[in-house]
């Protein structure tokens, strides 16, 4: 797998932005001591041997600057204002730099302080002229910083403003939480059709589910959080985002519901806004059919949604600020995933059909609660494919579109599920138990999709439950209660906490609570 190392992140650009701002702190520098000498010396101390002593005081104080200099320097790379830090949005990069040079200036009166007999010999630097040398360095290297980007959002002409993207962009797709269930069967199935992948993933579960095309030569990994500032970096020359990233399924997200919120909305708004920003054309975001809640009717993309849970809430949530932010050069896609079955490089047991499954091969019970509840489904493979003909269509068939993904012919009643397993599955033990609680309950038309996407599943339930009796069989999977199955399970024992510990988001939550 051709993981990049993402501390080797300084590039040509970044040396050129580094000897702008060291010309910029020279300057502030200059800039403080002359207003100084006109304020303090000129005016205050007039005399005819005045020009020839500022002449002194000036050689000595400039000499002294380069210090000064490094230490910014020092301080900003540090902060990764070059590298990681780049690519903030506006607020968080003025706030990291405003940091940097605070803790360089503070830094340099420290030293000042505690080596006078080396600093001040001779001529010492006012303390007046190092305040508002301050002052004026930041206001130069932030607002360096937010006139380039009104430039690059106002002052380029529209022609060159869209194509930023270089022709190799139009075949590079950006996969977020690639290395998940449905992303490690996209990944695949992108490369196998001719494009380069660039997957951007935590990698919670190792690099298995990616195994098999870990050596691909279009294959690119950036291990890191979705929510730091690498997802900047990550959209270079990238014309597709396919965000597949989140907390998935209603057990897992009940678990912290402040961290669902954060992760599943608020971050998706931030990716959508990043990838806007970078001239990304397209943006497909995975949400769910289950934010059509309970209703006993067929429901089509049309059909009112009332979601019944948390994840179906942020799902719901997170289409509408996407939808709300096309433009003519900004397309999003809505997937909406029926119930999703089958193997994939990450597999999950946390599911209907997988779970009852394997419950009756190793336990030999199929416990069903209530069971009268409809559910559509689909096999991750087909769900994967929908996101491959969701990139290749054309903009005008996606473009600020909502697509239940699935077909008509799989919606079933988790009895109904739970008997199509028993019929495999003879000796098991088919359990009816009518103390659930489980308010959803939808049946799904899928006809959007298939009308213009030309989108047929390749698998049925039946096949999707004998993949998973022979992974069982053959040893494939070994133990399905194993955590790494279980999104739930997986949190509940490593704590949501693993969540919010990245040093990214420290760092972040120190700067704005710092500054």
């Amino acid at each position: 797998m051709s993981t990049r190392a993402t501390n080797r992140l300084l590039q040509p650009a970044s040396l050129l932005r580094i000897a702008a701002d060291a010309a910029l702190v020279q300057v502030a520098f200059i800039l403080a001591l002359v207003i100084r000498y006109v304020i303090v010396d000129l005016v205050e101390k007039p005399g005819d041997d005045l020009p020839q002593i500022a002449a002194n005081y000036f050689s000595a104080w400039y000499t002294k600057s380069f210090l000064l200099m490094a230490i910014c320097l020092l301080c900003m790379g540090i902060a990764g204002v070059y590298t990681r830090r780049r690519f903030y949005m506006g607020r968080y990069k003025t706030l990291a730099v405003l940091q940097a040079i605070s803790v360089a200036f503070l830094a340099y009166g420290a030293v000042r302080y505690l080596t006078p007999a080396f600093l001040d010999r001779g001529y010492p630097v006012p303390r007046g002229a190092l305040l508002l040398a301050f002052a004026i360095a930041a206001a130069l290297l932030i607002g360096a910083r937010s006139f380039i980007r009104v430039w690059q959002v106002y002052g380029q002409d529209e022609h060159s403003r869209v194509d930023v993207k270089t022709d190799e962009s139009e075949k590079r797709v950006l996969v977020v939480g690639g290395a998940g269930y449905i992303g490690s069967a996209l990944v695949p199935e992108l490369l196998s059709e001719g494009y380069k992948v660039r997957v951007l993933d935590a990698m919670f579960f190792g690099e298995e589910p990616l195994a098999s095309v870990k050596d691909h030569e279009n294959l690119e990994v950036i291990r890191t959080d979705f929510r730091s500032g690498l997802i900047g970096w990550a959209m270079r020359d990238v014309s597709t985002v396919v965000h597949l990233a989140g907390i998935v399924g209603d057990p897992a997200c009940n678990l912290d519901e402040s961290l669902t919120v954060d992760i599943n909305l608020t971050s998706t708004r931030s990716i959508a806004d990043i990838a806007k920003y970078s001239k990304v054309k397209r943006f497909i975001f995975a949400s769910t059919c289950s934010v059509y809640g309970a209703c006993d009717e067929m429901l089509d993309e049309k059909s009112i949604s009332k979601p019944v849970s948390l994840y179906g809430n942020t799902k719901l949530a997170s289409e509408k600020v996407l939808l709300d932010m096309a433009d003519d050069d900004f397309s999003p896609t809505i997937l909406r995933f029926a119930t999703i079955y089958g193997l994939s490089g990450r597999t999950r047991f946390d599911l209907v059909v997988n779970l009852l499954s394997a419950k009756a091969k190793v336990d030999g019970e199929i416990t069903v609660f209530n069971g009268s509840q409809w559910r559509p489904f689909v096999h991750v493979q087909d769900a994967a494919h929908a996101i491959r003909l969701a990139v290749d269509a054309p903009k005008q068939v996606v473009h600020n579109e909502i697509f239940n993904v699935g077909s008509n012919d799989q919606n079933y009643t988790i009895l109904e599920i739970g008997e199509l397993i028993h019929q495999q599955v003879i000796g098991a033990k088919l359990i009816v138990d009518n103390s659930g609680s489980d308010a959803r309950n939808y049946r799904v038309d899928f006809g959007k999709i298939h009308g213009q996407l030309g989108f047929t599943p390749k698998w049925t339930v039946e096949t999707g439950i004998e993949q998973v009796l022979l992974a069982i069989a053959n040893g494939k999977v070994k133990n399905y209660r194993d955590p790494k199955y279980s999104n739930f399970a997986f949190l509940n024992e490593q704590g949501t906490s693993e969540l919010t510990r990245d040093h990214w988001a420290l760092q972040m939550i120190r700067d704005i609570e710092g500054i």
